[in-house]
């Protein structure tokens, strides 16, 4: 029933035990790299105890891989051969519920087929990223997932259902579903809920409204986005084409490898935020000097990027934009300075801070609308790095569903 849409159910395992379930999910590894104290508070947490945070690599510790990664397989082959890790969803998908300070975030877990997914500048596949993908980050990912039994993924992809198709009655029918799991996350995640999807009428439900959103794209229209965890999918990209060259053409079809485990968001979820990433110049006075190309005239009125500096704020109007997005134009002049001292912050508050106490100079930008993501990225391609964050770090998807990637 999906064929042809890019998606589709799979096998997921989860902690048999029910006390197992209080430690194993985990923040995704991205996340916190400049706050190691946040890893160290998940390991005095989890202790001993069965957890997700023992089959990934947190990515402020990646230069400890080459120590990591074979302990990491090891745990995964003993948490399957132990049953610490059992099967809990058979061809199916597993309907989430995340709540956080944002709201409630709906979800359904499946997998993606990777032959559908390209992440080059020019990719006109059905899944496309959102961000350019920066390809030398690929490789130390990969030590995890070559010769790995299982995945474990914080992927958030998205689909562009306005008028609520896809998982939205699912949710409505969650009342019918079999429970999995219902609990706090740790390092304030908040709360999740689970429930198995395998009924052959809310599959094949499911599978009508994807084909219905694919059937009203245009010519190499994009079906979904990759909104958090695109390195990690391109990663999932990249083993499936060393898996794939290793096997007869009979096998590749149905090969675990080529499919990556997702969690599918609709992009109009309520309490799914988009939040401007700002940036800051640092040993800076005068900015204006770098985006002059962009012919910035002062506005009052919804300004394209406003400049923060210890005198005072002043929004500015962007005549000649190089980017659909205000944010796009503002990059591409940035990344004309060698040598510029820059960074990326969340939060006006932060940049007002940053500025007061350092001699540097803030741009602040506004979010990217929801409805522009789609076009953005089919028009322009993946958009300029830092252009937007899908929430807080403490919002990111965690680790809970695995599944295997190898032959048994």
């Amino acid at each position: 029933m999906f064929e042809g849409l890019s998606v589709r159910p799979a096998d997921f395992y989860l902690p048999a035990k029910k006390d197992d379930f209080l430690c194993w999910p985990v923040v995704a590894c991205d996340q916190y790299t400049a706050q190691k104290d946040k890893w160290e508070q998940a390991e005095r947490q989890v202790g001993a105890a069965p957890s997700a945070l023992r089959l990934i690599i947190p990515e402020c510790y990646l230069e400890e891989s080459d120590q990591r990664v074979p302990v990491i397989q090891r745990t995964m082959r003993d948490y399957l051969d132990t049953g610490v890790l059992a099967p809990a969803v058979k061809d199916g998908m597993v309907l989430l519920e995340r709540t956080t300070q944002s709201g409630k975030r709906l979800g359904l877990v499946m997998t993606v087929d990777l032959e559908d997914y390209d992440f080059s500048a020019g990719s006109r596949s059905p899944i496309r990223p959102t961000e350019g993908t920066i390809v030398s980050r690929i490789p130390p990912r990969q030590k995890v997932r070559r010769g790995a039994a299982l995945e474990l993924s914080h992927v958030l992809l998205l689909c562009d259902d306005v008028h609520r198709t896809v998982i939205e009655p699912v949710y409505r029918q969650r009342h019918a579903l079999r429970p999995l799991y219902d609990q706090e996350l740790m390092l304030e995640g908040g709360h999740v809920r689970g429930w198995a999807v395998e009924d052959a009428g809310t599959l094949a439900q499911i599978a009508s409204a994807i084909r219905r959103l694919k059937e009203s794209l245009p010519p190499d229209g994009i079906l979904f986005a990759v909104g958090d965890g695109n390195h990690s999918l391109a990663t999932a990209k990249a083993h499936w084409q060393e898996v794939k060259q290793r096997l007869p053409e009979a096998e590749r079809a149905d090969h675990p490898a080529r499919y990556a485990m997702v969690e599918l968001n609709n992009i109009y979820d309520d309490a799914l935020v988009f939040e401007p990433i700002h940036r800051v110049l640092f040993g800076v006075t005068d900015a204006l000097n770098y985006l002059q190309d962009a012919m910035l005239t002062e506005t009052a009125d919804a300004p394209d990027v406003t400049l923060v500096t210890k005198n005072g704020e002043k929004g500015y109007h962007i005549g000649r934009p190089l980017h659909s997005l205000p944010v796009g134009t503002v990059q591409k002049l940035l990344d004309r300075q060698e040598g510029l001292a820059l960074d990326y912050v969340h939060g006006d508050d932060a940049v007002r801070q940053i500025v007061r106490q350092d001699e540097a100079v803030g741009l602040l930008l506004p979010p990217m609308p929801k409805e522009m993501l789609f076009p953005a990225v089919a028009k322009n391609g993946p958009l300029p790095r830092k252009t937007f964050s899908m929430g807080e770090a403490n919002e990111k998807r965690y680790y809970m569903e695995a599944r295997l990637i190898v032959k048994e």
